[in-house]
């Protein structure tokens, strides 16, 4: 069972990695893209980093639910600016992340409860940290618009 708690986080790992590398950096993305989206990263890096500093309590967990619900919502954001830059392929592969994204908070909150999924989770926190590291300068300071 336990196992099956990894499946959101591959699916996210997968998905927005095309995402990112197949669909963003051939359109390019606009301003609004290129802060958005790290600030959805970091909605996600919070919601891990809180996990990790926090020891699992059934009042913490009020306080996770409020910053998970948050970065539920946060996600949608950009879907008013998406609508007239991507293509439809594009909007179908964030249909699939705004289904998985709450997938992988649930399992995030249940890994937290059991508490021996530490070490996997230190490992997400890190890879996701660099990720929005990587689109804070490579969107913001190293590319060039065409």
């Amino acid at each position: 069972m336990s196992l099956l708690l990894i499946i959101p986080f591959v699916v996210q790992t997968i998905v927005i990695t095309f995402d990112e590398f197949y669909f963003h950096v051939r359109r390019g993305l606009p301003l609004w893209e290129r802060i958005g989206h790290p600030l959805d990263t970091l909605s996600v890096v919070s919601c891990l980093a809180f996990v990790l500093i926090f020891p699992y309590t059934h009042a913490l967990l009020v306080g996770y639910i409020v910053l998970a619900a948050a970065s539920c919502l946060l996600v949608t954001k950009d879907e008013f600016v998406h609508k007239e830059h991507c293509e439809a392929k594009e909007q179908w592969l964030h249909s699939l992340l705004f289904i998985n994204h709450p997938l992988v908070l649930i399992s995030l909150a249940w890994m937290w409860s059991i508490g021996t999924f530490n070490p996997f989770l230190t490992v997400q926190l890190s890879f996701t940290a660099l990720f929005c590291l990587y689109q804070i300068v490579y969107w913001n300071l190293v590319w060039k618009q065409k």
